[in-house]
């Protein structure tokens, strides 16, 4: 029986980051049970940035190195692959990551864009693909591309359909909404201006959208990404209801300047597609102030209460 399924599972990131720092203070602050939650880390790790308050189960990964906050080695790489792969083998309820450096990973040897594809490799199965879904309250944003150079930033009609399916059944099934309404933005600006800007609206996403609506999804036609988000913006300032259930913006920048900007630490980036949801804080490591005490631990405390949710 798998003494973890009813768990969260922590890690707590890039040895010489923020990871531990944060992880410490927002345990402290949630006060959750002591059996609720299990910690992937390292206790001299753990000791050289805070002293948890409780008895949590810690599972220990092994690390010899010198820990030295806001360097980048290949010994805080390894360490933070390590822990990503514990906490799949576990199978807990939900997992909480702290923020790894992605150029660290790559010095130990394991080239991924980041912690997403780390946790598809071990996670996933008949052909799941992991999602990155950005949430703060009931502002959220599905990218469908991630973390790649904008030149390399391509879609089919295919792709895009396939990608907000998934999206569809998510919400189906874990927030509980049955047809939610999606926006979709433009791929290129003003949505390509009837083609005088760019073609990706003509050739890929509107026929996209055509095939979305015939299998009852809820999806709007691209529309400007640079004026679409801001009744969401305007709506999570005043704590009302955002006009959509999701935005859905075709690369990395194009949704998380939005969300960041209008919801800071409380943005949480959620895994979705695998058989475990992950979440976690949409800030980086933090290089600049590690080992000095001074991180807000309010995004992982915003990640910690969407697994809890």
């Amino acid at each position: 029986m798998n003494s973890y399924k009813n768990k969260i599972a922590i890690t707590t990131g890039d040895t010489n980051g923020i990871g531990a720092e944060i992880t410490i203070k927002a345990l402290k602050e949630l006060d959750l049970p002591a059996d609720r939650v299990v910690i992937i880390s390292n206790k001299r790790v753990l000791d050289f940035y805070g002293k948890l308050d409780k008895d949590y189960e810690i599972i220990d990964i092994p690390y010899s190195a010198k820990i030295e906050p806001g360097q980048v080695t290949a010994e805080a790489g390894e360490f933070s692959f390590q822990s990503l792969k514990t906490v799949c083998e576990l199978r807990p309820k939900a997992i909480v990551t702290a923020p790894v450096a992605k150029n660290a990973l790559h010095l130990a040897g394991h080239i991924y864009n980041g912690q997403t594809e780390v946790l598809q490799k071990f996670l996933s199965h008949n052909g799941q693909l992991a999602e990155m879904l950005f949430i703060a309250r009931d502002f959220r944003v599905l990218l469908l591309t991630r973390h790649c150079a904008l030149k390399d930033v391509t879609l089919t009609k295919d792709f895009v359909i396939n990608k907000v399916l998934n999206l569809k059944e998510f919400f189906n099934k874990h927030f509980g909404i049955e047809k939610p309404s999606f926006a979709l933005c433009g791929f290129n600006p003003h949505s390509g201006e009837d083609g005088i800007l760019g073609q990706e609206e003509i050739e890929i996403l509107n026929p996209a959208v055509d095939d979305l609506r015939k299998s009852g999804v809820s999806i709007t036609n691209p529309l400007p990404a640079d004026t679409l988000f801001v009744n969401a913006g305007k709506a999570f300032y005043q704590n009302k209801k955002c006009p959509y259930d999701c935005y859905i913006a075709n690369y990395h920048d194009q949704g998380l300047i939005p969300i960041k900007t209008v919801a800071g630490d409380e943005t949480v980036n959620m895994t979705i597609g695998l058989d475990i949801i992950r979440t976690s804080p949409g800030h980086g490591t933090a290089f600049d102030i590690a080992g000095k005490n001074i991180a807000s631990e309010a995004g992982m405390i915003s990640a910690i209460k969407a697994v809890l949710d």
